[in-house]
C-alpha cells in the first residue's frame, strides 16, 4: 500500500470512528448478513468483498453500511434509500436491453471503492446516515415499478454490492410481478456472494475503470483482477445481460496500448457481443484538476475498440448521435438511433434482427421499443400505494 493511501484509509477510518462515536444504532435497523468469520483475536471479517474488512464491535467497514455488532456483521441500510428517480434505460448505460423503456432507480449510501474520480460521491462517499432519506421495503418497491409503468428497477448511484441483502429481497419481490432487475456496479465481490448477487439480476452494467493494476490501487484502492473474474463470471455462467463502462480519464487511462489491451481482453474473454461505453470524464470529487476528456480521445477508443473486433461501442457523456447509436454487425446498417437518450430509428424486427440483412443483433429486445425518452423523474416512494 502506498503511503498516501494508506494515510487517507486511515483518516477515513478514523472519521467514521466519530460519526459512530455519535450515532445510536437501534437492532430494528440492522439487517443480518452471513458473509462473515470470526477471527482468533475476536474480530469479525466481512467476506463479503476483497477488503475483508476486520471489525471490532461498533466498527464498520469501509463501505460504511456495514457493521459489526453482538459479533456478527449487519447491514445497516437494509430498506433505507438515498431517494428513487426514474430513468430511461440507456441511463445506467444499458443499450441492449429492453430500449426507449423507463427504469425506477435508487441507492443508499456508502461504496466498498475509493475512487478519487468518483461522480457519484455526494451518494456513495456519504457517512452521514441522514442521506438514507426514503424508507422502502422490497415490496413497496416492486409496487412503486408496477404503477409507475417501469419495466425495471436498478440498483445504482452507489454499488450495490454492499446491499446486496436489500438489493436480493428487492429482486425477489420484482420477479413476483415480472419487473426486471438491473445491476449497476464496480465488481468488486468475492466469489461465493458474487453467485448469490448476480443469480438474482436480469441485466449488469459494471464498471472496469481501466485495464492496469496501477490504476485500480492508486485511484481507486482496489485490484483489478477482482472485477475482471466478476466479468468473466456474469457472461459465462450466468443469463444476465453485460455491458461494460470505462470512464475515460485524460493522461491516467486513455493510452492507446492500454485501450487496445483491453479491448483485446473483452475481446477473447467476453466476446464482440457485450457492449461497451466509453464515457468522458469531468473533474470531479478528488480530481478537480483533471481536465475534461476530449470527445477526440472518446473517438478514438471507440476505433480501438472497434477494430479489436467488438460490435458495439458507444460514446457517453458527449454529444455524438452516430457513436451513441447501434449498428447490425453483419451490414453495418443502422439498426437503433440514439440522440443522447431519445431513441429515433428502429430498424429491428420482432425477434430483435436487422430489417435489411436479418442478422440477430445482440441484446434483450422486444417486437418495438419503449417511448419514455430522456426524462428523468424524482419521486417519493410513499406515493405509491401497496
Amino acid at each position: 500500500m502506498t503511503r498516501s493511501l494508506d494515510v487517507e484509509l486511515r483518516c477515513a477510518l478514523g472519521h467514521l470512528m466519530h460519526i459512530l462515536d455519535n450515532i445510536n444504532m437501534k437492532s430494528d435497523t440492522l439487517h443480518p448478513t452471513k458473509y462473515w468469520h470470526r477471527l482468533d483475536d475476536n474480530r469479525i471479517q466481512c467476506d463479503l468483498c476483497p477488503r475483508f474488512c476486520k471489525l471490532k464491535s461498533g466498527q464498520r467497514g469501509l463501505c460504511f453500511i456495514r457493521v459489526c455488532q453482538d459479533e456478527q456483521i449487519f447491514l445497516s441500510s437494509y430498506a433505507r434509500s438515498s431517494g428513487f428517480c426514474i430513468d430511461p434505460i440507456e441511463k445506467k448505460p444499458l443499450n441492449h436491453f429492453l430500449p426507449g423503456t423507463p427504469v425506477l432507480s435508487f441507492g443508499t449510501a456508502g461504496c466498498n471503492l475509493a475512487c478519487k474520480f468518483c461522480q457519484n460521491w455526494d451518494m456513495s462517499k456519504s457517512r452521514q446516515m441522514e442521506t438514507l432519506a426514503q424508507s422502502a421495503t422490497p415490496e413497496q418497491i416492486a409496487n412503486a415499478a408496477v404503477q409507475s409503468s417501469s419495466r425495471a428497477v436498478a440498483f445504482t448511484y452507489n454499488d450495490p454490492v454492499i446491499f446486496m441483502e436489500y438489493a436480493i429481497d428487492v429482486a425477489q419481490a420484482c420477479s413476483e410481478k415480472n419487473i426486471k432487475t438491473v445491476a449497476v456496479s464496480a465488481g468488486y465481490i468475492c466469489d461465493e456472494p458474487r453467485i448469490e448477487f448476480f443469480k438474482s439480476c436480469d441485466a449488469a452494467n459494471i464498471d472496469l475503470k481501466a485495464f492496469s493494476e496501477q490504476f485500480y490501487w492508486k485511484l481507486t484502492g482496489a485490484h483489478l483482477q477482482t472485477v475482471l473474474e466478476t466479468l468473466k463470471y456474469i457472461k459465462s455462467e450466468t443469463n444476465v445481460w453485460l455491458e461494460i463502462t470505462t470512464l475515460i480519464i485524460p493522461g491516467e487511462n486513455d493510452s492507446q496500448a492500454e485501450l487496445e489491451k483491453m479491448s483485446q481482453w473483452i475481446f477473447e474473454n467476453l466476446g464482440p457481443d457485450v457492449p461497451l461505453h466509453l464515457t468522458a470524464f469531468h473533474p470531479d470529487w478528488k480530481m478537480m484538476n483533471t481536465p475534461a476528456t476530449p470527445k477526440s480521445t472518446l473517438i478514438k477508443a471507440r476505433s480501438i475498440a472497434r477494430e479489436a473486433g467488438l460490435h458495439y461501442v458507444y460514446t457517453g457523456n458527449v454529444h455524438d448521435k452516430e457513436s451513441q447509436s447501434t449498428y447490425c454487425s453483419q451490414c453495418q446498417e443502422l439498426l437503433i438511433g440514439r440522440d443522447w437518450y431519445e431513441l429515433s430509428e428502429w430498424n429491428l424486427d420482432r425477434n430483435g434482427s436487422c430489417h435489411n440483412c436479418g442478422s440477430s443483433c445482440a441484446g434483450v429486445f422486444e417486437h418495438s421499443h419503449g417511448v419514455w425518452g430522456a426524462q428523468r423523474k424524482s419521486i417519493s416512494i410513499d406515493q405509491y400505494q401497496n
